[in-house]
């Protein structure tokens, strides 16, 4: 997500706080903050993807989903 949708979520927020917002501009927030939160659950389970756990043996497991083997 670039700088410019997140200027434009804290301006609608900040519009929404002070005189409300029209339902078009509801409707832009309610998208923009979704896309937001999908990318940082991305971002997320790439770091998670990048971690490994080092056992009680010495050996190196890497971390996976529930599940998953």
């Amino acid at each position: 997500m670039d700088a410019r949708k997140i200027q434009r979520i804290n301006e609608l927020y900040h519009l929404e706080k002070s005189v409300g917002l029209t339902a078009q501009q509801k409707k832009e927030q309610k998208k923009l903050r979704a896309e937001y939160i999908q990318a940082v659950r991305a971002n997320l389970r790439g770091q998670l993807n990048n971690i490994s756990i080092q056992n009680e043996d010495g050996s190196i497991t890497p971390l996976r989903p529930k599940g998953k083997n």
